[in-house]
């Protein structure tokens, strides 16, 4: 039996859900992943406090802004911002 496992990680998966929907909530994006809402938040910290991502609260809700030209952080990679990857993707809007 092989190892069920992905290209990207639960990171970049929760990060694909907030381009798509910015106005997501953490629950929805957990359902997405299917990860607990817990690991939601910490990976949404997580991002928040790497700088690939910010929030804003209106009304009730949060509301996401993605900043497109954060460099991935693995140095193969770090030439290539995650506005690019999200393009790639047909993710969201990437605005970059």
């Amino acid at each position: 039996m092989t190892a069920k496992w992905t290209f990207f990680t639960n990171h970049a998966h929760v990060l694909f859900c907030i381009a798509d929907d910015p106005d997501i909530t953490l629950r929805e994006v957990a359902i997405r992943v299917e990860i607990t809402e817990r690991a939601t938040q910490r990976i949404v910290a997580e991002l928040e406090q790497s700088g690939y991502l910010r929030h804003e609260r209106k009304g009730r809700r949060n509301h996401y802004e993605l900043k497109y030209d954060a460099p991935l952080r693995h140095g193969i990679e770090s030439h290539v911002a995650i506005g690019d990857i999200l393009t790639v993707l047909g993710k969201g809007t990437a605005k970059h």
